[in-house]
């Protein structure tokens, strides 16, 4: 392995209904096994059931979703002097949307399956509750924002 240039960054690509960068890269998170079609159906289906519930553009919904899901701070284990700190950082760009995405995601397949019959349902349903402000999403990104302030104290050991 080289180690004199850094990887260049592969954008994802576009999905092929809304040509939407976003929603390229919630089907790819969706997606299990490789299994890339029915990963579109869900998703593809999720903004349907967001189209019919909220009569409005459901890219707008899931952008409107994915802004309140995105953490501004974050906690990283440091090691010093042979103990290792929790030590609060901000999150840089890319990694913000990374992590909204894998929280929505992670929120909707915990939803019970007495409720939602389908993962579409419970895609939609947390995207939606995302949006208002509630949801397993947020309380995760709420976790993440707890967690770095407690720890505030260690921030000194950011280099």
């Amino acid at each position: 392995m080289s180690r004199s240039k850094r990887a260049k960054k592969r954008l994802p690509l576009q999905d092929p209904i809304y040509n939407n960068r976003l929603v390229g890269r919630l089907i790819n998170r969706v997606m299990k096994d490789g299994k890339k079609t029915i990963a579109q159906k869900h998703v593809y289906k999720a903004l349907k059931i967001i189209k019919e519930k909220t009569k409005e553009d459901p890219l707008n919904s899931l952008r409107q979703a994915i802004d309140k899901i995105k953490p501004s701070m974050e906690v990283r284990p440091r090691r010093v002097g042979g103990t290792v700190y929790q030590v609060p950082m901000p999150v840089k760009g890319d990694r913000r949307e990374s992590l909204a995405i894998r929280w929505l995601i992670l929120a909707a397949r915990r939803q019970p399956n007495k409720k939602y019959h389908t993962f579409s349902e419970k895609l939609a349903a947390e995207v939606l509750d995302s949006a208002k402000g509630e949801g397993g999403a947020i309380k995760k990104k709420q976790d993440a924002h707890r967690m770095a302030e407690a720890n505030k104290a260690f921030a000194h050991f950011r280099w």
